[in-house]
């Protein structure tokens, strides 16, 4: 029975310790590098156009942002990481609130999903958050995003060589021509009900 998403909304944008991660409502959050599709993807999964901002111009999330889904779990967009043209300062600031948000112990996500560009491959500072949420003790669910910028030749051995590298549940998406999306969503929610 595949999952419907009945309902999705922004809730709030959160820079720090906030009421709502007091909330019994379980968090997936969603992390990965500037410029990887994270925004999209999570419109994909929510079948949404736009309910989650995505710009032309890396790094313009800059809080932590709640999405209410199906009135039952919350979808958490953090920051994009490592975007070089953002200013040093602005950069650190962004670094410590993804840290703060997975080590402080406030929010404590059900399920961390890993964006990753497919095509690039994983970057050190992808392997610098696995190791964080790994430290940490998450559940990890590693989207290889942008699979439709490979040719169909390049698929298999690309995600082979990720998944050498990561040893963890990984899935090859595309947000773009919705490739794998139903999947994704499935096993997000899945997840949440039987965890």
């Amino acid at each position: 029975m595949s999952v419907k998403i009945k309902s999705a909304k922004f809730i709030k944008g959160i820079i720090g310790t906030n009421p709502i991660l007091k909330d019994s409502k379980s968090q997936i959050a969603f992390v990965g590098r500037s410029n990887v599709g994270k925004s999209t993807l999570i419109n994909s999964i929510l079948e949404r156009k736009n309910l989650v901002k995505s710009s032309a111009t890396p790094g313009k999330t800059r809080q932590i942002n709640f999405f209410l889904v199906n009135d039952a779990v919350y979808f958490v967009d953090l920051p994009g990481y490592g975007y070089a043209k953002l200013s040093q300062k602005t950069s650190e600031k962004l670094r410590k609130l993804i840290l703060w948000y997975f080590t402080s112990k406030e929010a404590m996500p059900k399920l961390v999903v890993l964006i990753i560009d497919a095509k690039v491959g994983p970057t050190e500072l992808d392997f610098q958050m696995l190791d964080i949420l790994k430290q940490e003790g998450y559940s990890v669910l590693v989207a290889a995003n942008k699979i439709d910028k490979l040719k169909k030749t390049e698929i298999k051995a690309k995600i082979e060589k990720i998944k050498s590298n990561f040893y963890e549940n990984l899935l090859p998406v595309s947000a773009k021509n919705k490739q794998n999306v139903d999947k994704l969503r499935q096993m997000i929610f899945d997840f949440v009900i039987h965890k």
